[in-house]
């Protein structure tokens, strides 16, 4: 994939780094509006494929709603309650937590991953910030008496229907087929095409299921991600948006106008990811003055801001 710098990293007035990566925005039809980089090339979209596995699951019988709808979208913090919705989840369908086979972990968020570790627990899979899709990926087998145990096997059924609705929100086939950090399936589609499903999530006719998935995540951003997490912020600052960070530098973001945006930081830092999801919202007249604190990030000297990570020339004109 062929990326262009979309953030500086100045320390006070000298440039020391620069991020690349590749952008682009789409508008309602779908077509770019906004490119940089190559974003036709394909990536692994990571846990911005949350929103569209959920809506795989609800096209395959799942009954969720609400705030454990958004949870099964989440890379959450693994707070108290994130936590527990997981597990209501799993109770809902008779399972326990023992039936997740997501990786065991430590919770994502610094205040509860630190609150976990003074408390000396250990690492386990209901803590992991893929909890919530997991507990709902077994719900669904439930729901349509699937094995459970090999739920994340590509050929699952589960996972079929997850591929077959990707590539229909996405408009385009799957590209490859990889493992997530969670053990889930991966599938990988353009970034225009990522960008084009969240447009048609965030944009979706009231009762249709991908409206239950947009009305769920933007209702409730606490729980697709925490406490001082930029997703949930973006969500809350700006009505009918959706949002989802994924790992390796990828962000995506739908509006209710129907124009979506897709990037990919191309060493993989999350550092530049909200800095250049602002400006590309800025361009697209989306009015940010609430989010102005996500539109840079600080670079440190001493412990006090003597720089700042901010976007491109190129992004910010």
């Amino acid at each position: 994939m062929a990326h262009e710098v979309v953030a500086e990293v100045w320390r006070g007035d000298f440039l020391e780094s620069v991020h690349h990566g590749t952008v682009v925005a789409t508008d309602a039809s779908g077509d770019p509006v906004l490119s940089i980089g190559r974003p036709g090339d394909v990536a692994f979209p990571r846990s911005s494929n949350k929103p569209l596995q959920a809506l795989a699951m609800l096209r395959s019988g799942l009954d969720l709603d609400g705030a454990l709808l958004a949870l099964a979208c989440a890379s959450h913090s693994g707070e108290d309650f994130h936590v527990a919705g997981a597990l209501q989840i799993l109770a809902s369908a008779g399972l326990g937590e023992d039936a997740l086979r997501c990786t065991p972990d430590l919770p994502l968020g610094e205040q509860a991953r630190a609150q976990h570790l003074a408390q000396g627990l250990a690492p386990a899979p209901k803590y992991m910030n893929c909890s919530g899709k997991h507990a709902a990926m077994l719900a669904t087998c439930v729901a349509n008496g699937w094995s459970t145990g090999d739920y994340l096997d590509p050929a699952h059924p589960l996972q079929v229907a997850t591929r077959l609705t990707i590539e229909d929100v996405a408009g385009e086939p799957v590209a490859q087929v990889g493992v997530d950090g969670c053990g889930a399936p991966i599938f990988a589609i353009s970034l225009t095409g990522l960008a084009r499903a969240f447009g048609r999530l965030a944009s979706a006719a009231e009762g249709t299921l991908e409206h239950r998935v947009a009305t769920a995540m933007s209702t409730y951003p606490q729980w697709v991600g925490g406490t001082g997490r930029d997703v949930t912020a973006l969500m809350d600052a700006l009505p009918g948006v959706i949002a989802k960070d994924g790992a390796e530098g990828v962000y995506a973001v739908g509006l209710p106008t129907g124009e979506g945006v897709a990037l990919k930081i191309a060493d993989g830092s999350s550092r530049a990811r909200a800095v250049v999801v602002v400006a590309v919202l800025k361009r697209l007249g989306v009015d940010v003055s609430k989010v102005e604190d996500l539109a840079t990030v600080p670079v440190l000297g001493h412990g006090r801001a003597v720089g700042a990570v901010r976007p491109s020339l190129a992004l910010a004109s």
